[in-house]
Formats: C-alpha cells, structure tokens, sequence
C-alpha cells in the first residue's frame, strides 16, 4: 500500500471508532494536552480544505506557534455528528495533510488514533505496515521533536522487525515507541532497558 493509502485506511478505521462513541466520550480528553476527542478530531480535519492563502492565514491567527490551537478553534461549534461526517467525506488526505505523497496524513493521523484510544482507555492493534511506516517515517521528525529525544539511544520494537538509533537500549511495543518517540506521557511503564530512564526524563514523565 502507498502512504495515502495508508493513510486513508487509518481515517477509516477511526471514523468507525469515533461512530460508537457516546457523546460523553467526545468530551473525554486525550494525551494531547487541553484537547478532547472532539478537538483532536477537528484538528485532523482542520487543515484539508485550507490552500495555501487559507494555510497563510492560519499561521497569522494562530501566531505561527498556536496554528493548531486556531484550527480547532475554527471547529469549536460543529457537534460531533457533524465532525464525523467531515472526518468521513475526507478519508482521503487532502491540501497539507497529503503532502509527501499522504505522509503527512498517516503519520498525524495514526499518533492522533491512538492519542483517542488511549485517553479512552481503548486499545487496538496497528497494522504492523502502517505501524512500520510511521515508526520509520517519524524517526527523522525535528517538528515532533522525536531527533533530540531519542539521542543517544537504541530503540527496539518486540512484536515487529523494526529498531533506531545507537545506545542505551529501549525496548517495547512498536505503539508503545511511537508514542514515547512523539513525547506521550504515561507509556514509559510499558517500555523496558537501561535507556528507558533516559527517555522518561526527555519526555517529563
């Protein structure tokens, strides 16, 4: 599969979450700081439509920095029936989130999955080509932060044939790594090795 396709695929699979959920569970937060399920999802959307006037824009409202923040915010009167119905007419990545042939798309769309999930305590197994992918694709990431997080270490995943880096070993779950490379707190518990003390100071966990 392609990255779009991949990252098609991951819009379609949280869509299907996002359906049974109460509106209670909307409300619920996420391990994105300040935000609900309602707003990450109005975040993944929020920059499909945008050209790049629109981008620009955004960028001035937001003050560069809290462009996201300025996303959401744009979003803060849909219902979730409405943001689900947007979610689904956008399953293909458009506008920035297709940029690097859908990259984009799978990468935020995949951590901001299981941003959800896990803030509401529902876990799910990632296809492992999708999860590979993203592992590889957000190695390299200086925006996410993930280069100066992992420096110095070695981190090896244990249900796939993925691993980074050199040093001090850290080991776990291929999710599990992803979340702690993209600075997720409360996921160190679920990774082993001399280097995982050395993580959890970067992360502030």
């Amino acid at each position: 599969m392609s990255d779009m396709d991949m990252a098609e695929a991951e819009r379609k699979d949280l869509a299907a979450l996002l359906a049974g959920l109460t509106p209670q569970q909307w409300q619920m937060p996420t391990l994105c700081d300040r935000w609900t399920v309602k707003d990450v999802v109005a975040h993944m959307i929020s920059y499909d439509d945008l050209g790049p006037t629109g981008l620009a824009m955004r960028f001035v409202r937001g003050r560069l920095l809290w462009a996201n923040q300025a996303g959401v915010d744009e979003f803060a009167s849909y219902s979730p029936d409405q943001l689900l119905e947007l979610l689904t007419t956008h399953l293909r990545p458009r506008g920035l989130t297709a940029g690097f042939g859908g990259m984009v798309g799978l990468v935020d769309g995949t951590i901001h999955h299981q941003d959800i999930r896990r803030g509401l305590g529902i876990p799910r197994q990632i296809p492992p080509q999708r999860l590979h992918r993203v592992l590889t694709a957000v190695r390299p990431n200086p925006r996410l932060g993930v280069p100066w997080r992992i420096r110095g270490l070695r981190l090896e995943a244990t249900d796939l044939d993925w691993s980074t880096g050199k040093g001090l070993l850290v080991s776990g779950p291929g999710e599990a790594l992803l979340m702690a490379m993209t600075g997720r707190r409360g996921i160190i518990a679920e990774l082993t090795g001399p280097g995982r003390a050395r993580l959890a100071g970067r992360i502030g966990d």
